[in-house]
Parts: structure tokens; C-alpha cells; sequence
């Protein structure tokens, strides 16, 4: 649901987080996402406190930390803004592990992920802030020998992030959350991400210079039935704010011909 990008809704332990059976905190979603938006919408934000809830939430004390993987120049240069009512010395804050990738370097994320089993404990989340953004054209290319390389290693490190986030559900809760910028109306390279990603949020500016955006989350409830559900956002003052959450249900109608 799109309330866990922000802070200080009840529903969102209540709706979001359960018991694992094998221990920790099991998030009722798949366990592999993404959130896809405009330049300058707020995405690093919006991550940076699904890791705050995610951290807040999990009970094991060993799985009690996200890792954070992000570009360091990038980090620095535009920090994420915290929500309302978050304290900046909370110890909740420590729970989140940066790990900072260089430009370029889809190779970082290739060996932290081919190691991943070897962790200790695993954490209870992976986010990774502008993942298609790690991956340069002519790298790629040079390295496979194929025009369309940055594609190739694309599909092969989601294919890598996905083998790991399933072998550490088979004892605990483990999610991963990918962001990524999209110009359009869809998310770039949505047919490699549909592949592997099954939970897509996207983000679209309101065009009303109001300084909103929508985040929205579609679940197929049957194959004619499609329930939306939407977060109005903004940023002001250094802080994400909630606005309303919006609830949407739509049916496909069917064409009946008169005999």
C-alpha cells in the first residue's frame, strides 16, 4: 500500500506488518518492487522512509536494519527530505546502512548481491535509489559485445537481486525496493522490470503548479476488477508531506452485440 512511503499513518503497522513464521516482520506485498517516477518528484525521499518504517517495524533484533544502496555524489548533493514528526537523532535512523555505490558501477551491486547468502543476518530490506542510473551505455556494451548491453547486464543483475530476495525469504522476511526515473508516462525499460517485478508504483506530477504528486499502486483484484489506490504528496519546507490518500476501484466493462 502506498502508505508506508510515509510517516504517521496507524493503518500502515496494522495493514502492512504481521509475524513471519520463521521470526521478524513479514510485509503482506510481493517481495520485490518497484517506484518509478519523474526527475525531481521526491523519489529518494519517499524510499528513505519506507526504510524508516521498515526498520521501525521488523521485531527480530537481528533483521532490525535496511541496507541503503545509493550513489554517494548523488546522496549528498540532493539528501532525502524526512517527513513530519520524524526526530533526526531518533535511534531508528541507525538501523539504516548506507552503502554507497560509484557512478556507473553496476558491478557494486553485482557483488553485494553475489554475496548476499553469506550475510550473518539478513536484513529486512534492500533499497536501491535510481537503480537503471548505475548502468552506462557504452560499459555495458564494451563488456558484452551487444548494442543492447546495458540491457543484458540489466536483466542479469535483477535476475541475481532476485535469486537472493528469494533465497532469504525461505527463513525470514526480505524485501527489495528499486527506484527509477521515467520521462513519460510509464517506467523506461518496463519490459525488463516487469520481468522480475510484479508490484509497480508509479509517481505522476499533478500539472496544476500546486507542487503535488501522485503516487499510485494498481492490485488486479479479479481479471475484470482493478483497485487503484493513491497517495497526494508534496514537498514544502524541507519535509514530505501526506495530503489524502485516495481509494479507486475500476471494472472492464464487457461489449455485449445485439443478435
Amino acid at each position: 500500500m502506498v502508505e508506508r512511503f510515509f510517516n504517521g499513518s496507524s493503518s500502515v503497522s496494522s495493514t502492512t506488518v504481521a509475524e513471519h513464521s520463521q521470526g521478524g516482520c513479514c510485509i503482506t506485498s510481493d517481495p520485490i518492487m518497484l517506484l518509478s517516477g519523474p526527475p525531481s518528484s521526491g523519489k529518494t525521499s519517499l524510499l528513505f522512509q519506507y526504510a524508516l518504517n521498515m526498520a521501525g517495524h521488523c521485531q527480530l533484533p537481528s533483521q532490525r536494519y535496511v541496507v541503503f544502496i545509493c550513489n554517494c555524489r548523488r546522496f549528498e548533493t540532493k539528501p532525502p527530505f524526512l517527513s513530519q514528526g520524524i526526530d533526526a537523532s531518533s535511534d531508528i535512523l541507525q538501523r539504516i546502512l548506507i552503502k554507497y555505490i560509484d557512478d556507473y558501477d553496476d558491478e557494486g551491486i553485482k557483488k553485494y548481491f553475489a554475496s548476499f547468502h553469506l550475510l550473518p543476518h539478513f536484513p529486512c530490506a534492500v533499497i536501491i535509489d535510481d537503480f537503471g542510473d548505475f548502468f552506462h551505455d557504452s560499459n555495458c556494451q564494451q563488456r558484452y559485445s551487444n548494442s543492447r548491453g546495458r540491457d543484458l547486464a540489466m536483466i542479469r543483475i535483477l535476475a541475481l537481486c532476485h535469486s537472493a530476495i528469494t533465497h532469504a525469504n525461505k527463513t525470514t522476511t526480505c524485501q527489495l525496493l528499486v527506484s527509477d526515473t521515467h520521462l513519460g508516462d510509464s517506467p523506461r525499460h518496463l519490459f525488463i522490470y516487469k520481468r522480475w517485478i510484479s508490484s509497480i508504483f508509479t509517481i505522476q506530477g499533478e500539472g496544476d503548479g500546486s507542487g503535488s504528486f501522485l503516487l499510485e499502486h494498481s492490485v488486479h483484484v479479479t481479471e475484470r476488477v482493478t483497485r487503484k489506490r493513491r497517495a497526494r504528496y508534496s514537498i514544502a519546507l524541507q519535509y514530505l508531506i501526506l495530503e489524502e490518500i485516495i481509494n479507486d476501484v475500476s471494472s472492464l466493462r464487457l461489449k455485449h452485440s445485439d443478435n
